[in-house]
């Protein structure tokens, strides 16, 4: 057999499988039609978005993965597949922290995929009150970052919405400057989140030492500015730079490889255990010495790994703090539910701000 005849050979192969492959998709959306048929008959309302068991088809994929394709393509393929089989259900309303190409976006879609209503907003509060009212089914909020540390306007609005952690989304972070300029030496001001600044300073030191460093609402805005500004540049998304139709003048010139934002979802119920959890809690400690310290032990005494501690105040009076915790574990498990009820016995303010599947790395 000769090569063009094999390679002909394969390609059929291929077409036969591809005709398989839309097949078994389709017969996938008639199954996912047929469960959202069936809630309904049983008199359920409302999303039929169900983050367990998202996470616990991914999970399984993955143990059963082979190759060749990796672990993070096959998730990002049925996530996608999910995604459109949601929406022949009932398609969800999703807010992300606006405008159009921010990290925010790339995190809304890599938790719901592209075939659900992606809504940008103007403000983390905004997210927060769109959830609220009803008007959005999920927002998507920017939590903490690996280089920066935590994102305290979103912790601040935990203290008084009644909102669930619902998910949460890892996304890597990867910087650029563009421009309309071609060369870097055009440049005298440079636009961006303060995280965005801050996550490339060492960089910018050496590379523009004298442009001026302005700091806009988000990535977006940022490269949305740059467009219009003869020498002026952006530190943004590859999704915004896109958007704008920026040139390219550095990629990756974040300070730290790596550089990790961490990403909640919020909605009005957390989701049943899936063995592999993490929980969200704020609590204030009682105003006596080695408060902090009585209101995490039973955290040590049941064996529960807590993951994340940072201190907000808590708006209750001058120099009293709120204590966000994350931990892994789900509040139904018998330890953390039993941890969890001593901290609450221990503390002025307690509240469960969600347990959800842990995110996928």
């Amino acid at each position: 057999m000769t090569d063009r005849q094999q390679l002909s050979d394969v390609r059929a192969r291929i077409d036969a499988v591809d005709e398989e492959l839309l097949a078994l998709v389709n017969e996938r959306g008639r199954l996912a039609q047929e469960v959202a048929r069936i809630k309904r008959a049983q008199g359920e309302e409302g999303d039929f978005y169900r983050p367990e068991r998202e996470q616990e088809i991914l999970r399984r994929l993955e143990a059963l993965n082979q190759g060749p394709l990796s672990d993070e393509v096959i998730a990002r393929l049925f996530r996608e597949v999910m995604s459109a089989c949601l929406a022949l259900q009932q398609p969800l309303k999703v807010g992300f922290l606006g405008p159009e190409g921010t990290f925010t976006q790339a995190a809304a879609l890599k938790q719901f995929g592209h075939d659900v209503q992606l809504q940008p907003l103007a403000s983390i509060d905004t997210i927060f009150r769109e959830v609220e009212a009803g008007d959005m089914n999920y927002g998507v909020v920017p939590v903490e970052n690996s280089t920066e540390g935590v994102v305290n306007h979103t912790l601040d609005c935990f203290l008084t919405s009644p909102l669930q952690v619902v998910g949460e989304v890892e996304l890597r972070i990867q910087q650029n400057l563009a421009s309309r300029e071609n060369d870097l030496a055009a440049i005298r001001r440079v636009y961006s989140h303060q995280q965005g600044l801050a996550q490339c300073r060492a960089w910018l030191d050496n590379h523009l030492a004298g442009a001026e460093r302005i700091t806009v609402d988000s990535t977006a805005e940022a490269a949305r500015v740059a467009t219009a500004e003869p020498g002026s540049a952006a530190i943004a998304s590859d999704a915004a730079i896109d958007l704008y139709e920026l040139n390219t003048l550095a990629e990756g010139i974040e300070d730290i490889s790596g550089n990790t934002t961490r990403f909640l979802v919020i909605g009005r119920q957390s989701p049943p255990p899936t063995g592999d959890d993490k929980t969200s809690v704020v609590v204030s400690r009682a105003d006596r010495p080695g408060g902090l310290v009585d209101l995490l032990e039973p955290l040590a005494r049941h064996e529960i790994n807590m993951t994340r501690l940072d201190a907000r105040p808590s708006r209750q009076g001058v120099w009293e703090y709120a204590f966000f915790i994350d931990l892994r574990g789900h509040a139904e498990d018998p330890n953390v539910s039993e941890a969890l009820s001593e901290m609450s016995e221990q503390a002025s303010l307690f509240r469960v701000l969600g347990s959800y599947p842990r995110a996928a790395r």
